[in-house]
């Protein structure tokens, strides 16, 4: 089951091997082990995606694919996971993570005020980066090790099901 459906939602790999802002990557991109559905390569892209979709961070997707190809991770899968902060989904995800580093670092969390110019990130960067930062990494650490058991634990689930549906498919006929 979890096979079928992540292929069912996953880019074609033609296509992300295709896709110039990846060139970078070079020849290591075609790698196949970089596109194999597995129990062991889609854990360890969950792990990876959900950790750097937690990351504040510009390029996340880069830090992702690198990862991807150091850890021989599923890529297609590192990459779609990253979309989980998204810009609709960034402002709730890094408030929290700020609200959480600056709980378990003891700071006062200031209160909410945004203003999109460079002058008020200059100003507040200290004040709010050390907690965002902190919690970020912490939610990413969090969310990679659930992310990669969890996955893990429904997949093995699944193949338990698969092997005793046919037992019983045998035990009929």
């Amino acid at each position: 089951m979890p096979k079928e459906f992540i292929k069912k939602y996953l880019p074609d790999p033609e296509s992300i091997k295709n896709n110039k802002s990846l060139g970078f990557l070079g020849p290591i991109i075609h790698d196949p082990n970089l596109w194999h559905l597995n129990r062991h390569s889609v854990t360890k892209a969950f792990a990876i995606g959900l950790f750097w979709a937690s990351i504040p961070m510009p390029l996340q997707m880069l830090a992702a694919a690198l990862c991807a190809v150091r850890f021989k991770a599923n890529l297609p899968l590192s990459l779609a996971l990253v979309w989980i902060s998204n810009p609709l989904t960034m402002p709730p995800i890094f408030y929290c993570e700020y609200l959480l580093g600056a709980w378990i670092l003891d700071i006062p969390a200031s209160p909410f005020e945004y203003e999109l110019s460079f002058a008020w990130l200059k100003e507040k960067l200290y004040d709010i980066g050390i907690p965002l930062y902190f919690g970020s990494l912490v939610t990413g650490i969090v969310a990679s090790i659930g992310g990669y058991f969890a996955i893990s634990v429904v997949w093995r689930r699944s193949i338990i099901r698969k092997w005793q549906h046919r037992r019983e498919k045998r035990k009929r006929h």
